[in-house]
């Protein structure tokens, strides 16, 4: 049993790796879904194109990426029609992406109809989140009646990741305490005490928290209605403005950080502005959470632009040199995963490539045999 397909949908793309233990096989991404002049015409299409092009002999199971799985699913879960069934009822906390992460599973169920079809949920990780971390402050009927609460994303990166940093450190995982820092086109924080999540950024959908490539995070929630009121939008439009329209692209007209940080050297005054925006974001989260954890060990950055861009690093732990953190710019103008701290720093300062298609490959595999 060591062959294991994974399929993780975006909500314009599909990434998928084809391992045969932790040897990878194949790989691949398909992208600018349902796009004009770009690739196949919605998630069905483009699972079907990657299947039919991958080798799949002996193949034991098939690991699907879901973005939410709301407070029901808390763990790797093996997939049949109830669980499908369940995640469809999820659909309205994850609009953007359930729909096609349910697209992967039911076109690979109707092709490998005798393989196991496992969910790896990206907000599994974070049901360790105490109710003090995870509840608003609104009325609990109305929350509970609607599912309101913090759920939290990106929980496969988080729990790689900050596993990865323990063993950069050559220490437990269990008495390691990491502030991970996921910066992509989405972006999250999570202070992780011993492998558990106890904070994090993102909330009941993946549009709190840090600033983003389109979305704009944290924002008082008096604009929604200001918009509505005073503006004319719709509910619909609202939505549309801070989930593809705000965070970088929103304040530059640009969601790529190597566009953002080319025009910011060359003096562009909305690009400066808006990389001071998200990098100070960032460092008001580490804070927190440093303040949460109450001791840290490592803070550690990931995903494209955490482990890409420099200047970004940087300036988001500018100053906090008061809590033992610090960044080395030789070590931070390097590449791969290592320590970017000075010598005998008091918190490692790491960056370390993310690989959650790994970590749904080992969620799969560990599922599909327990259940053998």
């Amino acid at each position: 049993m060591s062959k294991v397909l994974v399929l993780n949908s975006g909500s314009s793309s599909v990434k998928y790796r084809l391992y045969d233990g932790d040897h990878i096989l194949d790989k691949g991404t398909v992208e600018r879904i349902g796009e004009p002049g770009g690739g196949p015409p919605d998630h069905a299409g483009a699972i079907r194109q990657i299947l039919a092009g991958l080798d799949l002999t002996g193949l034991a199971a098939v690991g699907h990426r879901v973005v939410h799985g709301g407070r029901r699913f808390t763990a790797p879960t093996l997939v049949d029609d109830a669980v499908l069934a369940a995640i469809t009822e999820l659909v309205p906390l994850a609009p953007l992406h359930n729909p096609a992460n349910l697209a992967g599973i039911t076109v690979a169920r109707e092709a490998l109809p005798g393989v196991p079809q496992v969910a790896v949920f990206d907000t599994a990780f974070h049901h360790t989140l105490p109710d003090s971390a995870a509840t608003y402050a609104i009325d609990r009927e109305v929350a509970q009646r609607y599912g309101i609460r913090r759920y939290g994303f990106h929980g496969t990166s988080h729990a790689y990741v900050s596993r990865r940093t323990a063993e950069l450190l050559g220490r437990p995982y269990a008495e390691v305490n990491t502030i991970t820092l996921h910066l992509g086109n989405g972006a999250s924080a999570c202070a992780v005490a011993g492998g558990r999540s106890v904070a994090t950024s993102m909330g009941m959908s993946p549009l709190e928290g840090l600033v983003m490539g389109t979305r704009s995070g944290d924002l008082d929630p008096t604009i929604v209605f200001h918009l509505r009121r005073e503006g004319g939008l719709g509910v619909d439009e609202i939505d549309d403005l801070l989930n593809h329209r705000s965070g970088l692209l929103g304040l530059t007209g640009a969601n790529d950080v190597r566009e953002l940080l080319s025009r910011r050297e060359a003096g562009d005054e909305s690009a400066t502005l808006a990389f001071d925006v998200y990098c100070r974001r960032i460092t008001g989260y580490v804070g927190a959470y440093y303040a949460l954890l109450g001791h840290v060990d490592a803070v550690t950055f990931t995903a494209g632009v955490g482990e890409h861009a420099a200047p970004v690093r940087a300036a988001a732990l500018a100053g906090l040199g008061r809590l033992g953190i610090a960044v080395d710019p030789g070590r931070n103008a390097g590449s791969g995963d290592r320590l970017i701290s000075p010598d005998g720093a008091e918190v490692a300062v790491c960056v370390i490539g993310t690989d959650e298609e790994r970590e749904i490959a080992r969620a799969a595999r560990a599922v599909v045999t327990a259940d053998s």
